[in-house]
């Protein structure tokens, strides 16, 4: 079912609705009926009943996003979303090590007990916990100096930061964030590419999948690195787009009147 974007955000938000100082324009924008006057919706389409929320030179009127932009901008969301997601979790993962990293040795027995403990039970379920790749991964840790463990959370915290950063511009649909997204994103596109090698999941693969295609969206859809036209054709299509908000909100032909009219 094909969504209708347009609709969908008014339903959420609210119509917009102007009333341009041009009368051929004014005069297709606004109706009169029984119950009052009615003015069309800038972003649906549909009369709205009351007085509009502006007026003056159509020029002016309020560049409402529509269609394909409110499309983009919801998938643009949706990622930064995840992008918050991922860095609020690095941050406390960073925390980790940096905790970790100052009560090593009595975390080292903790879990030394507490291996004790559980290895007759493992046993009993034929699990032999010494050599499991995940408490070898553990002790492993332990050995690691503190100024090692240091320059991790450091690491992390940094690469928390520009997942946040990335979550505010995606969010606002800043172009800059599109670029740093694709940038940063391709960049560690080698290392979860290894990490597969080492050991497949389905967390792992997903994460991956949802990466490259954000990359491939952002770098198309936004015509980043002069892909499509580059920053030219992404300007014109949106100056088009915004130049024809009132004409096309008011059903005037495009190919008749164009910018002109404006």
């Amino acid at each position: 079912m094909k969504i209708d974007w347009d609709r969908r955000t008014c339903a959420r938000k609210g119509h917009i609705t102007y009333a341009p100082d041009e009368l051929r324009l004014r005069s297709r924008l606004q109706a009169e009926t029984a119950l009052g006057e009615v003015w069309r919706c800038l972003r649906c389409g549909d009369f709205v009943l009351g007085e509009p929320h502006g007026s003056g030179p159509a020029d002016r009127a309020p560049l409402v996003p529509r269609g394909k932009v409110l499309r983009d901008l919801f998938i643009l969301r949706f990622l930064a979303v995840e992008r918050a997601v991922r860095g609020v979790f690095i941050v406390l993962v960073a925390a980790a090590v940096w905790k970790f990293s100052n009560s090593q040795d009595s975390v080292r027995k903790l879990f030394d007990e507490y291996l004790d403990v559980l290895r007759p039970v493992f046993n009993h379920f034929h699990y032999d916990l010494d050599h499991s790749p995940v408490v070898g991964t553990i002790q492993k840790t332990f050995g690691y100096e503190h100024s090692t463990l240091l320059v991790v959370a450091g690491l992390l915290l940094a690469y928390a930061l520009i997942e946040l950063v990335e979550a505010v511009g995606l969010w606002y649909a800043k172009r800059w964030a599109e670029y740093l997204t694709v940038v940063a994103t391709a960049a560690f596109l080698p290392l979860e590419i290894y990490e597969l090698t080492e050991h497949v999941s389905w967390l792992k693969i997903g994460t991956l999948v949802l990466n490259i295609l954000a990359v491939l969206y952002i770098a198309l859809a936004k015509r980043l690195f002069g892909l499509r036209g580059g920053r030219r054709a992404f300007e014109e299509e949106r100056e088009s787009a915004s130049l024809l908000e009132v004409e096309e909100s008011a059903g005037v032909p495009v190919e008749a009147h164009g910018s002109a009219a404006l």
